[in-house]
């Protein structure tokens, strides 16, 4: 089995930053997995953020967050991050990190096998 935990969230004010962190564990998880990270806001539905293959070098975003998003890994410590510059209130939501397990990165939940729990973002007008 595969275990993400999700940290990093918090309230934040409109223009400020946050880096979220995913930590990554267990017999069955590999550095040669693609990793992402979703959001889901209240009454919506989950929609993706950004991916990055096994070994960093392609990543892909959701074009509500290009340009302010980075997504970034360190296979040495099976830790994926999300560098959140600039966010807006229509940032805040539960986010959600996930692994696939496939060196492909991917924007569709549905192809990936592993979730975390969740964290918390606020971002406040």
């Amino acid at each position: 089995q595969v275990q993400l935990v999700e940290s990093g969230g918090g309230l934040v004010q409109a223009g400020g930053s946050l880096r979220l962190s995913c930590a990554a564990s267990g017999r069955t998880f590999s550095t040669y997995y693609a990793m992402g990270w979703f959001r889901q806001a209240p009454g919506k539905e989950r929609d993706f953020v950004a991916a990055i293959n096994w070994s960093g070098g392609s990543t892909y975003y959701a074009d509500s967050v290009k340009g302010r998003f980075t997504i970034s890994r360190d296979n040495a410590k099976n830790t994926v991050y999300l560098q959140m510059n600039s966010l807006k209130p229509e940032d805040t939501a539960v986010y959600y990190c996930a692994a696939r397990s496939s060196i492909y990165r991917s924007d569709k939940g549905r192809e990936y096998d592993y979730w975390g729990q969740g964290t918390q973002v606020t971002v406040s007008s």
